[in-house]
C-alpha cells in the first residue's frame, strides 16, 4: 500500500490528497496553473471548487503565498478547469 501525498488548500486550510487539488506556481516567467504538479517554482494548492477560487481571488491569499501579483488570466484558467 502506497502512501497518498496530502497537501493543504491555502484557502480552506484543509488537507486533501494531492490529486484533488490544483497547484498554482510562481515561476521565473510569471504565475501559471500547474496541472501536472511537476513545474519548478513556488507553489500553492487550491481545492477544485468555484467558491474556493472566488474566495482566493477576493482575499488575495495566493498573492500572499506566492509573494507576487496574480493576473486575472490565472483565475480564468482555474475556472476553466471546473468546466472539464
Amino acid at each position: 500500500m502506497r502512501k497518498i501525498p496530502m497537501r493543504m488548500c491555502v484557502v480552506t486550510r484543509e488537507k486533501f490528497p494531492k490529486k484533488e487539488l490544483v497547484r498554482v506556481v510562481r515561476t521565473s516567467d510569471g504565475v501559471i496553473v500547474d496541472t501536472t504538479g511537476k513545474v519548478n517554482g513556488r507553489g500553492a494548492y487550491l481545492k477544485i471548487d468555484k467558491e474556493v477560487f472566488e474566495k482566493a481571488k477576493q482575499s488575495k491569499v495566493l498573492e500572499r503565498h506566492l509573494e507576487t501579483a496574480i493576473p486575472n488570466e490565472v483565475y480564468d484558467e482555474l475556472n476553466k478547469l471546473l468546466e472539464l
